[in-house]
């Protein structure tokens, strides 16, 4: 027993939307062969079903009919890409922004920090985080490494280390930051000298 090939459902509604298309715009098939140059015996077997629809057919009635390939083959509806950002606020100031929709192994947030105070509170828990500053100067305490960070740096670091983030100069410092759970490292590849 033959499988229908998952885009058979597509094709054998080409041609009845084909023959709709023209009806309800009132062209003849003998003028429609005028415009795209295809014989009138092919546009009516293509809007029969006898004749499978191709890109060399389909591209010259999409042109006539003056509308997108996808309007001619039905294409679905492509959905709104925007992840609809909620922002929340830090218990100790400042906001995070989840730019990830689901739980996965990796999470993306960008969060803008204000002042935490001047003595770190270091941390530790299962991850592995990288931040990167968008803009503002970031003070990032891993173990006793004490650095500052600029726009266009990035840090990534196993959050098992005692760590501690927070703004270096007590203004606002907005980063991205890309946290994933324990094993899962970043992939950064450099372009290969040639």
């Amino acid at each position: 027993m033959d499988t229908p090939m998952p885009y058979q459902a597509v094709l054998d509604e080409v041609a009845p939307r084909l023959r709709r298309l023209r009806t309800k715009r009132g062209i003849t098939l003998a003028a429609l062969s005028e415009a795209t140059g295809i014989s009138k015996s092919t546009l009516s077997r293509l809007e029969s079903g006898q004749r499978r629809p191709s890109l060399e057919l389909l591209l010259p009635l999409a042109g006539a009919y003056n509308v997108p390939l996808d309007d001619l083959v039905g294409a679905p509806e492509v959905g709104d890409p925007r992840v609809r950002l909620t922002p929340r606020t830090m218990p100790n100031g400042g906001t995070v922004v989840p730019l990830t929709r689901g739980p996965g192994p990796l999470q993306a947030y960008k969060m803008i920090i204000t002042d935490r105070g001047a003595d770190p509170d270091l941390r530790t828990h299962e991850g592995y985080e990288w931040l990167y500053v968008l803009d503002g100067r970031l003070r990032l305490v891993i173990g006793e490494h004490d650095l500052v960070l600029g726009p266009g740096e990035a840090a990534e670091f196993d959050t098992r280390v005692p760590h501690w983030f927070s703004s270096a100069d007590g203004r606002p410092v907005e980063i991205l930051s890309l946290f994933g759970r324990q094993g899962e490292r970043m992939h950064v590849r450099a372009k290969p000298r040639t």
